[in-house]
């Protein structure tokens, strides 16, 4: 799948969720509500998104792309 066909909205969801859930697993016990509640939202707009409707039956690779993309671009902005 070309990486540059997922919308910028969905790859910044799954960028953010990948950041929420990062700061879940280090956090300890603190703000541990806060981030499942925003895992909870962040999930149900990367599944809910329109793009799903487009991809023609191979939707669950096109999602692991979207994860392979968004943790590739946290590595580089981390790198930078």
């Amino acid at each position: 799948m070309d990486s540059t066909a997922f919308p910028h909205d969905l790859v910044q969801a799954q960028h953010h969720w990948n950041t929420t859930y990062r700061a879940l697993t280090t956090s300890g016990n603190r703000h541990t509500t806060a981030l499942r509640r925003r895992l909870l939202d962040l999930s149900g707009r990367i599944w809910w998104h329109p793009f799903w409707t487009t991809v023609p039956g191979n939707a669950p690779a096109a999602r692991m792309e979207l994860r392979r993309l968004a943790r590739t671009q946290s590595r580089s902005e981390e790198a930078a």
